[in-house]
């Protein structure tokens, strides 16, 4: 007689070969997802930079006047002078991810860079953020100073000797913390002044130099030289110009550092201190560096500024000359650039844009 097994009784042999593939299949497709989710959040030496903030110089910011002028007249304006920025992601103590890099990488507004290019290695982030605001600091002295003489308001300077190139005539002559009162026997009260008497010798004759050291009145003969950047007559010294204005100009902006704003800080001065708009009413940003003598220089960042100016609405930016060759072929789209190399000819361009004559300008 054949007896059959209890009902449900089975034998166990363990998995099967499908079984075990499934589960070695399982186990390493979560490896893999694990192992990248922790390479992207892996930190890199790279830096982010994003377009920032835009700012109007002729509006408010946290309730107070970006430029706030007292003891002179100021006439009502209109439109916008926008100044642009960029944001950074990354520097020291402040970690930059492996995703955030190919994320950049994606996005033609945002431009990923080595960190080293931006954060010079040894430099702490308070060094940086210190550095960024004492070049604030100073484009908007250099941006009050500009807009001031290209409106014929005299602005008396003191001219401190900061340093000497060794290689210079002067050198040995002069010396730093000398301040220059004249200059073949011509007064000198600013800069624009003394580069005026400096192009009436030729590069290479002697001049005499009148300056004040050490609270005592003394006259140097020194011979001049040729600037190795266009050849004009100069001293070869380092100045550092003091302004005493004849009026408050207060530049109110927290939060941002560097010296690219000062072509549009000086923008908004002139439209603050001249009566009619400047602007027409329009929307106008820009970027660019200032001298005290009108000169507009490159800035870092202009494509990230590009992409923020158009985001914020602005149909026209006014870019520095030597910025044009990043800006070729990074114009988006509804956005007209319009290039600069003084703040005369800067002012010029926005009353043109006011005027509906745009089209006439020269571009990158």
């Amino acid at each position: 007689m054949t007896f059959a097994e209890p009902y449900g009784l089975i034998e166990n042999h363990g998995p099967t070969p499908v079984e075990t593939r499934s589960a070695v299949m399982l186990i390493a497709g979560f490896s893999a997802v694990v192992m990248v989710v922790l390479t992207l959040l892996l930190p890199v030496k790279y830096a982010v930079l994003h377009p920032g903030p835009v700012l109007n110089t002729l509006g408010q910011a946290d309730g107070k006047k970006l430029i706030a002028i007292t003891g002179h007249t100021t006439y009502p304006t209109s439109g916008q002078l926008d100044l642009t920025t960029v944001s950074v992601v990354g520097g020291p103590n402040r970690k930059v991810f492996l995703s955030q890099v190919l994320a950049g990488w994606l996005d033609r507004s945002t431009a990923v860079v080595p960190e080293e290019s931006i954060f010079p290695p040894g430099v702490t982030q308070k060094q940086s953020d210190d550095e960024n605001q004492a070049e604030m600091t100073s484009s908007q002295e250099s941006a009050t100073a500009a807009a001031l003489a290209t409106l014929k308001i005299p602005v008396p300077t003191t001219l401190t000797v900061a340093g000497l190139d060794p290689s210079s005539p002067a050198a040995g002559l002069l010396k730093t913390g000398d301040v220059i009162s004249a200059v073949n026997g011509t007064t000198i009260t600013d800069l624009e002044k003394l580069r005026t008497v400096l192009q009436a010798v030729t590069a290479g004759d002697p001049v005499k130099v009148t300056v004040r050291r050490q609270g005592d009145n003394r006259t140097v003969t020194t011979k001049t030289a040729a600037s190795p950047d266009d050849g004009h007559t100069v001293l070869g010294v380092y100045i550092n110009p003091a302004f005493s204005f004849p009026f408050s100009v207060k530049i109110q902006i927290e939060d941002i550092g560097g010296p690219s704003a000062g072509m549009m800080f000086a923008l908004g001065i002139i439209d603050t201190l001249t009566p009619g708009d400047l602007t027409g009413g329009k929307r106008i940003a820009g970027t660019g560096t200032i001298d005290v003598d009108g000169t507009v220089g490159p800035i870092g960042g202009i494509r990230q500024k590009l992409a923020g100016a158009r985001k914020a609405g602005a149909r026209f930016f006014i870019a520095p000359a030597d910025n044009c060759n990043e800006v070729r072929g990074h114009v988006p789209g509804g956005l007209s650039v319009v290039r600069t190399s003084t703040l005369t000819q800067s002012r010029d361009e926005v009353a043109a844009i006011a005027a509906g004559h745009a089209s006439g300008l020269p571009t990158c």
